[in-house]
């Protein structure tokens, strides 16, 4: 059991500390133009290759969409309720219990733990979250976005191109599922170097709260994600991606929107940077619990 979850790990953290050792060592890292190049051409390239090369549960999939929402309403209450609990301003909170890092943490980890039916469903969660983060989180940190660039994010785009290919069970010409495989494969590198560049980056001012509030953004996920998951009657596969993906760490968007805005920044990066290194050891415990499951 070590070496597997070993196998999970080892390529996320090595991955994020090769980002991390750059940035600290003072070598140039273009990160907004990478960020830009990952949301806009190697996510969408993800999305239509995971998907159209990948036999799913459509049923599951919706499933996991619908858990998604529902995971994210109770979330959302749980950082009000902790923002009053601790005394904490709502703005910071909510969004950081909203909004996990499924995407630079959960969908490698959904890869590497449970495969690429893992990851396909894994892309559901990332996909309905990522429609609320930048529409839902812009708002909520004081970043305005208009309808129109919403709608014509690539994200979404590759969302309603891949979606009949879901429904209907189509295939994409192979010299297209050939060029948006290649392109996709750049994504998951990337994010977890940009991720461990973004960490670095980072100073963390409020370490004892983020601490405390880091951790418990990950148990209540991971106990969130579990309860819906009972409640929807998921399968264990899709059960397993949605506690996983519940429980990731508060995601680094939610500190670059809070810099754009200049509503507590260090306040959302000690969120941040603490509940990423509380996730490299709560993480592991939780895939320990449910990987048996699966066998």
């Amino acid at each position: 059991m070590l070496a597997e979850l070993f196998a999970v790990m080892a390529p996320v953290l090595i991955a994020a500390g090769l980002g991390y050792g750059w940035a600290r060592s003072g070598q140039p890292y273009p990160t907004e133009f990478i960020a830009r190049l990952v949301l806009n051409i190697g996510t969408p390239s993800l999305v239509l290759s995971t998907l159209s090369r990948t036999e799913i549960d459509r049923h599951a999939f919706g499933q996991l969409a619908i858990a998604c929402l529902l995971v994210m309403l109770a979330m959302g209450l749980v950082g009000i309720l902790f923002s009053r609990v601790f005394r904490q301003d709502w703005r910071v909170l909510v969004p950081a219990y909203l909004f996990p890092n499924s995407g630079n943490m959960g969908l490698p980890i959904a890869l590497y733990a449970f495969g690429e039916k893992g990851l396909a469903l894994a892309v559901a969660f990332f996909l309905v979250l990522s429609v609320g983060h930048f529409s839902l989180g812009l708002l909520l940190s004081g970043t305005e976005r208009s309808p129109k660039k919403l709608l014509a994010n690539p994200i979404i785009i590759s969302l309603a191109l891949a979606l009949p290919l879901v429904i209907w069970d189509l295939h994409l010409p192979l010299w297209l599922a050939n060029t948006i495989s290649l392109l996709g494969g750049m994504t998951i590198p990337l994010m977890l170097l940009t991720l461990g560049v973004s960490l670095a980056s980072i100073r963390v001012h409020h370490l004892g709260n983020g601490m405390l509030l880091g951790a418990l953004r990950i148990l209540c996920g991971a106990a969130v994600g579990w309860l819906v998951g009972r409640a929807l009657g998921l399968p264990p596969l899709a059960q397993g991606v949605l506690v996983m993906q519940s429980s990731m760490p508060v995601a680094v968007f939610n500190y670059l929107f809070a810099v754009r805005a200049g509503r507590s920044p260090e306040a959302v990066a000690s969120l941040v940077m603490c509940s990423t290194l509380l996730s490299f050891a709560l993480i592991p415990l939780l895939l320990a619990w449910w990987l048996p499951a699966l066998r």
